[in-house]
């Protein structure tokens, strides 16, 4: 069975201020055409379906373009919600879809029953894992010790029930153990929602989303298939791409990957301004892409972005590299706090001025409130 897996289409988002909804619609349609050539069983849509919880009228109108196109070709589309989603607004209509091929994740409520298709070599079990923190499954399994991210989401692929001898795919929306990040994901601080891989070992694919960057985990048989577009300058040099897996016989595995190219990609370059704004130089430039432009000018260039758009009208991002800016670097020797969680922070300060550490109802007191705040800022 052929499957394209996507995730992190982030419908409706906005970088540097600039609306990515007519660079969304341009690689919808390439990938529809990509469906069209490859004729797949099934297509997996990993989550982070919207950019919000609350999308724009454009964001769902385009995403229901979207799903119109692909139920009119009778299409299997699998589909579950991501943290930038809402589970409820996302599983609204749900049942009214099934009948049309489109799969959308309920809301979590400690209970996960797998959609079956079948193929020339039996059966394939899909199942629809949405975007869990340990709270949403502790709910329903309170004696279960969950306190991690990984503890939540081993109860829930262990209640689950699979059967490891049939072909099993699960869709799933976390952030794995030892994959590589970028600027555009909402990573916790200090990776405290990290999930091991060992909890997915049962299955024959783990259709991630969540990193932008695409990347195997491990071995292709858990891969992040990354997002359709480029959506911070940290993924300036990725290939977005569409994944392709093929599904033979238990065991029996490929995949591949078919290159995306955007309306605009997302660039970076350096140089003087005078450098940057020869003709030389801009006529050898994709003048229409999205544009990160560092000067290395010493002194701050007058009203330069307004003039250096005149010849990039895209520019969205500019910089200075100089002797000013690299001496308000931080100083070699400051705390990392990107290397720890919240919780650990705040534990320090406590026990710093307390002189003595948090007691357990106060640890857990705390972790659920910096998880509230974390969900109320999205």
């Amino acid at each position: 069975m052929k499957l394209i897996h996507l995730s992190d289409l982030h419908i409706g988002k906005r970088v540097n201020e600039v609306s990515m909804i007519g660079e969304q619609e341009y690689i919808l349609k390439q990938i529809l055409e990509v469906i069209d050539a490859e004729q797949p069983g099934a297509v997996l849509i990993s989550g982070d379906v919207y950019d919000k919880s609350v999308p724009s009228a454009e964001a769902v109108t385009l995403f229901d373009d979207f799903l119109c196109a692909l139920a009119e070709k009778q299409q299997q589309v699998f589909i579950i919600s991501g943290n930038h989603d809402s589970a409820e607004r996302l599983a609204f209509g749900g049942r009214l879809m099934e009948g049309k091929g489109i799969h959308l994740s309920p809301v979590y409520d400690g209970n996960i029953s797998p959609i079956t298709l079948t193929d020339d070599h039996g059966e394939v079990h899909f199942w629809l894992l949405p975007f869990l923190k340990p709270a949403h499954v502790k709910r329903f399994y309170p004696n279960e010790g969950i306190e991690s991210y990984t503890d939540a989401c081993r109860v829930a692929v262990e209640k689950m029930g699979i059967d490891p001898a049939q072909r099993n795919v699960i869709l799933v929306h976390q952030f794995v153990t030892g994959s590589s990040t970028c600027d555009s994901e909402e990573i916790s601080v200090g990776g405290t929602d990290n999930v091991d891989t060992e909890v997915f070992a049962d299955f024959d694919y783990v259709a991630l989303g969540h990193i932008h960057g695409p990347q195997n985990i491990g071995s292709e048989r858990i891969r992040y298939c990354g997002t359709p577009l480029k959506y911070s300058f940290s993924e300036a040099k990725h290939q977005k791409s569409i994944t392709v897996v093929e599904l033979g016989e238990k065991g029996s595995f490929e995949l591949r990957t078919i290159p995306l190219t955007p309306l605009h990609d997302m660039r970076e370059i350096r140089g003087s301004y005078d450098e940057v704004t020869a003709k030389s130089f801009w006529e050898n430039t994709a003048v229409e892409d999205y544009l990160h432009i560092t000067l290395t000018d010493d002194e701050d260039v007058p009203e330069a972005m307004a003039r250096l758009r005149v010849i990039y009208p895209n520019l969205m991002k500019l910089t200075y590299d100089n002797a000013r800016t690299r001496s308000n670097a931080v100083i070699d020797g400051a705390v990392d706090v990107q290397k720890k969680s919240p919780l650990q922070l705040f534990g320090e300060l406590y026990e710093q001025l307390n002189g003595q550490p948090m007691s357990d109802i106060q640890h857990d007191f705390m972790l659920e409130l910096i998880e509230s705040i974390w969900e109320g800022e999205k």
